[in-house]
């Protein structure tokens, strides 16, 4: 277990989870316990005290200090690096807006112009809310939108992703820790793929 990242910036975090609150995690990697502030969906993603879990990390180093932003996916982290350079959208902000919508929601919410769903988060108001939208308008339809929204989205109930899930969960696994590794299964398996490859594909993918 280590922490990896050029010229003293960490770039990822792989260690135990120690703690998790509303709003931060602390990651322990050899003995070393790492701050992490991360959007709630990242927190629901990683799995109780005291279990090994990797967490992407943007370092933003400031004279006073240097902070640490964890992310599950990657698609969320990109989307941190791109709302932070937004005039007004710092990282608290910038975490606000990902705890209240997914990289798929950002990317329909601003195609759309929806500026109800992003003032659903918090310290977003009417003015801000002009400024994202002007200003990501064309660069949003190129960003990720991420891979735990994918399976819930397309879920059919009954198919063999749900009872996949279902059996996950029988086994202990949490629907958030469960969703992504059964979506990556289904994409490699592909279709008319039974219930027990899933599974198997998605034990893999969790022990990974």
């Amino acid at each position: 277990m280590g922490a990896r990242g050029g010229g003293g910036v960490i770039a990822q975090l792989s260690g135990l989870v120690a703690s998790l609150e509303a709003d931060r995690c602390v990651i322990d990697v050899q003995g070393v316990g790492y701050l992490v502030q991360a959007s709630t969906r990242t927190l629901s993603a990683l799995p109780q005290p005291p279990t090994v879990a990797r967490v992407l990390v943007e370092t933003v180093v400031r004279e006073d200090a240097i902070l640490l932003f964890g992310f599950f996916e990657s698609a969320e982290r990109d989307w941190f690096r791109l709302l932070t350079t937004v005039q007004g959208v710092g990282a608290k902000v910038a975490l606000g807006i990902l705890s209240a919508l997914s990289p798929r929601e950002l990317v329909g919410a601003i195609a759309a112009g929806d500026r109800a769903a992003l003032t659903r988060a918090p310290g977003v108001g009417p003015k801000l809310v002009v400024r994202l939208l002007t200003e990501l308008r064309e660069k949003a339809g190129a960003m990720p939108t991420g891979g735990g929204t994918v399976v819930a989205a397309a879920l059919p109930a009954g198919g063999v992703a749900a009872d996949a899930l279902s059996a996950l969960g029988n086994l202990g696994y949490r629907r958030a820790e469960a969703l992504p590794a059964v979506e990556r299964a289904m994409v490699s398996l592909g279709d008319g793929v039974g219930l027990d490859a899933v599974l198997r594909a998605s034990l893999r993918e969790l022990a990974r």
